[in-house]
């Protein structure tokens, strides 16, 4: 039990920053040692399992017991989410200019493309009405927020105190949970990284490097400079230490999980721990999870206008605004596996005449060189749900005259 008590007191960055270093050394030293990477797997799979019956058991207990009067929060937080989305695929298009690359269009693949954006805009609409079971088990987080605050709103008309309180309770429970599964992330990133290093090593940086560091550069452009900028003017206030605070906190762990999903718990766990209010945090953390993308819309805009430049096709200015818009509404309907917003690279491509044979050997591209890319983009969407929804929070409480604990426990 002592050692027990000393684990979960210790600091969790600090077990997370060791077993980062120890599964890159394993990686390179032992890569055949296949087991440690499975450490990792377990980890990502205990934290998807739990995310969507957290939301929808969060959810609903937020919204049976909600106060009224919130409604211009979520309404500003949307509003966030898309913008950003938008001022990342600007910037992406802005940097395509500056600096153009070619690549060499010789892969191929088997994965489906997607259809048009009323194709996609029409999935993902249906994709709100599934069946709550299908939706639990399949962790589709429309479906899960639509029915989870359907309930809610049915509970807080029905149901009488005693049964509020239970699920409350049972909320909590989830909580605790959660907290639980946490306190192995350590080991987790061991086994996560481990994979990284045993499977990838430098390869692909030889002969894919521009285009990774095109697509980085952007991701760190709008995460380290144009989202803290937007919560510094909101806030009046350094946005900094919350910023760096979020990726350290959440971003590093989706870095290496690569799954939005898996990154609800810990954002959730971070929510609490920076003092912001359950029923808001709830909703905004799933809800961000899906339409608050700008690591996806970083990606379809670069890789779109890569393949353009390869092809010699020049976009002009008005294109460019279009492709901006395209690329906002494509990222908020990217799927929340490794490698979802590849998926919708042919359907900006089709904006340019690009056949799709063409467009799929991007994709197939974007696949080899997503163990980078799509850990940079999975990193900044998941630091910047928690990231928003604090700024919001906080926004409103100055707004509002209320008591604002800045970074909560972490400013202790």
């Amino acid at each position: 039990m002592n050692i027990i008590e000393r684990w979960t007191q210790s600091s969790l960055i600090l077990k997370i920053f060791i077993g980062l270093i120890v599964g890159t050394i394993l990686g390179i030293l032992v890569p055949e040692w296949t087991v440690i990477g499975f450490i990792g797997d377990i980890f990502v799979s205990a934290l998807k399992a739990i995310a969507p019956i957290l939301v929808f058991v969060l959810v609903t207990s937020a919204i049976c017991q909600a106060k009224m009067g919130d409604g211009s929060k979520f309404t500003m937080i949307f509003v966030l989410f898309l913008f950003t989305n938008f001022l990342a695929a600007l910037i992406s298009i802005a940097a395509c200019h500056f600096y153009p690359v070619s690549i060499h269009l010789t892969s191929a693949t088997n994965v489906t493309a997607v259809g048009g954006i009323g194709d996609v805009m029409s999935q993902m609409i249906l994709k709100v009405f599934e069946s709550p079971v299908k939706a639990l088990v399949e962790g589709e987080y429309l479906a899960i927020l639509f029915w989870s605050i359907t309930l809610g709103f049915a509970l807080k008309v029905v149901a009488s105190d005693t049964t509020k309180k239970v699920i409350n309770d049972i909320s909590e429970a989830f909580t605790k949970v959660v907290g639980f599964i946490i306190q192995f992330a350590p080991i987790g990133v061991m086994g996560l990284v481990f994979t990284s290093v045993s499977q990838s090593g430098l390869g692909i940086f030889s002969q894919y490097g521009q285009a990774i560091l095109l697509i980085v550069v952007c991701i760190a452009v709008v995460g380290f400079i144009i989202n803290p900028l937007i919560g510094g003017i909101i806030l009046r206030k350094n946005p900094y230490p919350l910023a760096l605070l979020c990726y350290r906190e959440s971003g590093i762990m989706a870095f290496f999980s690569r799954s939005s999903a898996a990154n609800i718990p810990i954002n959730i766990r971070l929510c609490e721990r920076l003092g912001l209010d359950r029923d808001f945090f709830s909703i905004t953390i799933p809800l961000g999870s899906t339409i608050n993308t700008n690591g996806a819309a970083v990606t379809i805009a670069v890789m779109t206008l890569i393949t353009c430049h390869t092809l010699g096709i020049s976009v002009s200015l008005p294109m460019a605004i279009v492709l901006a818009l395209v690329t906002t509404v494509a990222a908020c309907c990217a799927s929340g596996v490794i490698g979802g917003s590849l998926l919708l690279i042919p359907l900006t491509c089709s904006m340019f005449g690009i056949s799709q044979d063409i467009s799929m050997q991007v994709v197939a591209v974007g696949f080899i060189i997503s163990v980078i890319q799509d850990s940079c983009e999975t990193g900044i969407n998941s630091a910047c749900d928690v990231f928003f929804t604090a700024v919001v929070e906080y926004y409103y409480r100055a707004k509002n005259s209320k008591p604002l604990n800045y970074l909560g426990e972490f400013a202790k």
